[in-house]
């Protein structure tokens, strides 16, 4: 049972909390860093290795001598997310990690977890309600919905099945009138032309970008394009709205 080897299952664990602290309050992080080296038994020269790289990827060296008390949520933040890998932990459990936070503190956490994964591969098991998360980091989603599973697999799989719609945006090199071009390929639907610009609408269903821009590079004369993919956020929502993954 886990619970009876608790202490040895713990060291391998590391966690930190979006609304909840694990530091100590009145103590500088680098107190704080201290003390969790012993509780975690970390040698001496992994912990120097870890702090240098920390203070370097996470920009600790600004607040490592202030108060835990002092610091602004994405500071507290960074130094959580430093103490929850101090001890170089197998799995990170990260609970709404970018909450309250400006874009700037939200990308450089963000960039830190991609690299320990990267670097490292810990393992990071992520809650979160911000879908910028999930789309930037996960590779695998589950969602769940009244202590339901409702679907467990690859981020890319969720979306080619429910993502709806997606828009390819032409820029053509010459002007075609609004007929020509809403006739031009039968697997999508013009729904906007405005001046040398045109963008279509078509499901992943029914045709391929490739096989949208192919049938108009036949056809017109192109200068640039983009396909847009339907916002996560969008997805998301559909699926529970409209009920779209039911678990009996």
């Amino acid at each position: 049972m886990p619970w009876r080897e608790r202490k040895t299952h713990v060291a391998h664990i590391g966690a930190v909390f979006g609304q909840r602290n694990t530091l100590w309050w009145d103590l500088p992080v680098i107190e704080s860093l201290d003390l969790l080296k012993h509780i975690y038994a970390v040698p001496a020269d992994r912990y120097a290795q870890n702090v240098a790289k920390f203070r370097q990827i996470l920009a600790l060296d600004e607040f490592l001598h202030t108060p835990v008390r002092s610091l602004s949520l994405g500071q507290r933040m960074r130094a959580n997310l430093a103490a929850a890998l101090l001890h170089d932990p197998d799995v990170l459990f990260l609970d709404e990690p970018t909450i309250g936070l400006d874009v700037v503190a939200k990308e450089r956490i963000r960039e830190f977890i991609q690299q320990i994964n990267r670097e490292r591969g810990t393992t990071v098991i992520l809650t979160t309600h911000d879908l910028a998360d999930v789309e930037k980091l996960c590779e695998r989603v589950m969602m769940i919905d009244h202590g339901k599973l409702l679907f467990d697999g690859r981020l890319s799989e969720l979306l080619n099945r429910f993502g709806g719609e997606r828009e390819l945006v032409v820029d053509f090199a010459e002007d075609y009138g609004t007929a020509v071009l809403a006739n031009a390929v039968s697997m999508a639907k013009l729904v906007s032309h405005e001046g040398r610009r045109a963008i279509y609408r078509f499901s992943r269903k029914d045709a391929s970008a490739a096989h949208l821009i192919g049938a108009l590079s036949a056809q017109f004369q192109l200068a640039d394009l983009s396909v847009r993919e339907p916002e996560i956020e969008d997805t998301i929502r559909r699926i529970y709205e409209q009920q779209l993954l039911v678990v009996p």
